[in-house]
Formats: structure tokens, sequence, C-alpha cells
């Protein structure tokens, strides 16, 4: 672990000292492996550990995102065998997600570092929440303005994204998961939610036909394959999930429990939306909803809520970066609530100046979610294991997943800047 932390630029962890007895004496048999691991923890654990319910809660609330909306656009792209595709990418990405695990624990030491190198690969994701904010509430209040002082004019989407900004930062300052365990049941409701607006819409406007649609579409198959990873792109706040459980021996079956969960949300709502707005779905399916219906407001309301209740969670490893890269005091009140102050803003802005959502959620897919989701976790895990021994058929399958990744991240990268570059 040393000399990956050497090869990222890092300084080297200090000597371990676990056969060393943190006291001496009589009271020296009583320090055990718990009391050790315990006292490497990173400031953002829970020292009661989450039970398996609310990591459960957590992890499938970290999983489900904003992907969920651009999945009928997915399918658009790359027709109905991208379903196929999807299934694939869920698959790797869960697989993925037993590795950090396996990663976490060959080495406990490496918990408060490891989110700082994967927090800097996730930091455009809460701008496209922000982003998205914007969007659907400006289509729900349309014309809304506020007179600022000086005589500017806040209005429209920049007015949302900055309303959404201020409703999320209070929920940023915790740092307890087994508090956020709740938070993130909200998310979840408003997911399933979601969904059933979906049926509403299609039963109340055009049904549900077939007649616009694709079976296979190979030029839409790089955006289509991004906007997939889009969909299980939590891996980076993995680490700390993992390090609030009360037994973390139970991370894979949570994983699982979690990605089908998150799977079957994910193919319902693509396969909804595809067969109702067929090739004329855009980019967010909300977009294609009727204003003023009550199935509209329902569908956008939800959306809003769920980025509200998964942003504190997925912002926690970025502010325990920051934490650790400046030497603030971990954890403390007043260097947490001014950390988590400055990224919701920064996010705040950069979403309100950035245009073209679904180009850039392809972008994120295929660059940055590839990144955290695919080659790092596969890097890492090589990297701690090699001297361990891996069996070769894990060594040909992760090779497969890396070639995979890289495919998607070149092919997907190129597509998506070609598309942005085209809107200007």
């Amino acid at each position: 672990m040393e000399d990956q932390r050497t090869c990222l630029g890092e300084a080297p962890l200090p000597v371990s000292t676990l056969s060393e007895p943190l006291v001496s004496g009589k009271g020296a048999d009583l320090a055990t492996a718990e009391d050790l691991e315990a006292a490497q923890l990173p400031p953002y654990r829970d020292t009661a550990g989450a039970s398996f319910s609310r990591t459960c809660l957590n992890l499938t609330n970290a999983v489900s995102g904003i992907g969920v909306l651009s999945m009928p656009y997915a399918v658009a792209q790359g027709g109905w065998l991208s379903l196929a595709l999807f299934a694939l990418v869920g698959a790797l990405c869960y697989y993925t997600g037993t590795l950090i695990g396996r990663c976490m624990h060959a080495d406990p030491a490496a918990v408060a570092s490891y989110p700082d190198m994967r927090a800097r690969l996730r930091v455009c994701r809460p701008e496209c929440r922000r982003r998205l904010h914007g969007d659907n509430l400006d289509k729900l209040f349309p014309g809304a303005r506020v007179e600022l002082l000086g005589g500017y004019n806040l209005q429209g989407k920049q007015l949302f994204i900055a309303l959404a900004a201020a409703v999320v930062l209070p929920t940023t300052w915790l740092k307890n998961l087994g508090v956020l365990a709740y938070v993130s049941a909200v998310g979840l409701v408003a997911s399933a939610v979601l969904t059933a607006s979906l049926v509403w819409a299609g039963v109340a406007e055009t049904g549900f036909h077939r007649n616009s649609t694709s079976v296979f579409n190979l030029s839409g198959l790089p955006t289509s394959l991004g906007l997939c990873f889009v969909c299980f792109t939590g891996h980076a706040v993995f680490p700390t999930i993992y390090s609030s459980m009360k037994n973390n021996k139970h991370f894979s079956r949570v994983l699982l429990i979690s990605s089908v969960l998150c799977s079957v949300n994910y193919g319902l709502t693509a396969v909804l939306g595809y067969m109702i707005y067929g090739d004329g779905v855009q980019s967010q399916i909300t977009l294609n909803l009727l204003s003023g219906k009550l199935y509209t407001k329902v569908a956008i309301l939800t959306t809003i809520i769920n980025p509200l209740a998964k942003y504190a969670l997925l912002a926690v490893p970025i502010t325990a970066a920051i934490e650790e890269k400046f030497s603030l005091p971990a954890g403390s009140g007043p260097a947490r609530v001014s950390i988590s102050t400055v990224v919701v803003v920064s996010t705040a802005v950069v979403a309100s100046t950035v245009p073209f959502f679904g180009y850039l959620m392809s972008f994120i897919g295929s660059f940055l979610s590839v990144m955290a989701t695919v080659i790092f976790p596969c890097l890492c895990f090589l990297k701690i294991y090699k001297a361990e021994g891996i069996r070769r058929i894990e060594i040909a399958a992760i090779t497969g997943i890396l070639m995979i990744g890289v495919f998607v991240a070149v092919t997907g990268t190129y597509t998506s800047v070609r598309q942005i570059i085209g809107t200007f």
C-alpha cells in the first residue's frame, strides 16, 4: 500500500505498530485488535457502527441517482438491445464494488486516504445534481424571478439551483451515517414514486407502444454505454459506507441487495419511458412530461427530493479529503461546516453555468465515472493483492473489465465531447 501511495505522489504511511501494545503494564493485554482498528478509523465513522439495514439504505441511496432520468434516453440512443449492455454494466460495477471492499479489508490503515484519492474523481457529480434541480423546478414554476440588491435578477434555472443549494446545505453538516440513513430512506421512496408517476403518465397520455423505437443503433452505442455507467457511480462513497458498518464483513451482501434494487428501478424507468415517448425521449425523462399535469408535478417533485436526499452522503468523501489535504481538524464542527459550504456553493455556481445536460452526463459516465467505477478499483486491487497472489481466472476477468472500461472511456468521451462542441 505504501508503494501505491508513493506512486500517487503522496507521503508513505508510517510503519505499522500493530504488534506493539498501546499501553504498558497490567493493562497491556486489554488492548485488542478491535481497539487498534478503531484507533485508525476516519473521523466520519460512527463509533457504534451502522446496522445492516441502515447500511442498505445508505448504499442503495448512493447507487440510485440521477442516472435514472437518463435511462430512457440511453435506450433511445442504443436501441432495445442496449438493455443487455445495461445488465452487463450493472454486473461489472457490482464486481468492482466488491473489489473495493476487499481492498479496504486488506489494509484498514488506508481507510482515511482512499476516499481522498477517490474524491478527486467525484467533484463533477454534485454539479449535475444542482443542474438537475434547476431544469426541473423551472419547468414546475416557469417565470419565477427574484430581484437582488444592485438590480441583479435571479430567475429561471439559476434561481432554483440557488434554492436547491440552500436546502441541501444543512444536510452536508451531518457526519453520522446512521442518521443519514433516514435521509436515504426518503430518497428511495422518491425513486419509487418517480417510476410510478411514469406509469401514470403512460396511461394518461399516449399509452405504451413501440411505434417509433429501434432495436439497435450502433452510432448511439457509446452515448448509451456512458449513460449506463452513470447509473452505477456510487463507488467513491463505498469506502465511507464500508467504514461506517457495524460489521463490514456483510458489505458484499449489502452491495448485492442495493445493486439489484437499483437495477430493477433503472430498468423499469428505461422501458416505460422509451415505450411512452420512443425516439423522441429527451435527456431527462421529466422534460417530456406535459406541463400542468398532476403526474408531472409529482414526478418533478420526487426528482428534486432524490438528489437532495443523497447529496450529503456523496459529499462526505470530498469534505474528508479536503480536511486531510489542508491538515484541518478532522471532524470538527467549524471545519466541516466551512468546507461543506464551499463545496455546495462551488457546485451550484458551476451547475448554473453549464448547459447541454445530456451530453455532460454522457461525458461524466464515459470518463470520470468509468475511471472511478471500473478502472481505479481494478488497478487498486491488483496493486494490493499481487504480492499474495491472485487466481488466474480473476486476473483474466479483471483484465477483461479493464479493457471494457478503457473502450467505453475512449469512445464515449470522444463522442460526448464532439456533441458538446457541436452545441456551440
